[in-house]
């Protein structure tokens, strides 16, 4: 998946951009081609960016350690501002203080919309925290290695010694 030249967009039919997709996103896991339709349009200072995307990846149960597969599915739409000093390493200041009107996505107006980066961020956050092959799934088996005493049965040749040794 190409980056879109922003600059283009404004002279694309209705300032859209519409992306038909059937890959592979490198730096993500999937057991199945990431599928579906990112549109991009141009609003003048901003772009409107959404996607309907599907694939399937391999997660491990957070109780059970088991692996299960997940269809992981995405609709997701966002704002990114376009603003000239985004692009602009000077403007970056470590220290400074960051009010909620900076909370914002923004790109460079005469710079490059990287829609495959954009689109594996979106299915990073769709993936969920809570990872559970079943929701009735009671976690990991233990074993009964404890024996009616309650000292662990392992334990028991090293005990036999210690009785062994004197007091």
């Amino acid at each position: 998946m190409d980056a879109i030249y922003i600059p283009q967009l404004t002279r694309a039919p209705e300032q859209t951009e519409v992306l038909e997709f059937k890959e592979f996103l490198p730096d993500l896991e999937t057991l199945t081609p990431v599928q579906g339709q990112l549109k991009v349009t141009h609003r003048g200072n901003y772009l409107e960016v959404s996607v309907q995307a599907e694939t399937i990846i391999t997660l491990a149960c957070h109780r059970c350690l088991q692996n299960y597969n997940h269809r992981l599915a995405v609709d997701a739409s966002e704002l990114i501002w376009l603003d000239e000093s985004a692009g602009d390493a000077d403007a970056i200041i470590l220290d400074r203080e960051v009010g909620l009107e900076d909370l914002v996505e923004s790109l460079s107006p005469q710079g490059n919309f990287d829609a495959a980066k954009w689109l594996y961020e979106q299915l990073c956050l769709a993936i969920p925290q809570r990872q559970l092959c079943d929701p009735a799934c009671t976690g990991i088996k233990l074993s009964d290695s404890l024996s009616s005493s309650g000292t662990d049965s392992r334990w028991a040749s090293l005990e036999a010694l210690r009785k062994q040794l004197p007091s």
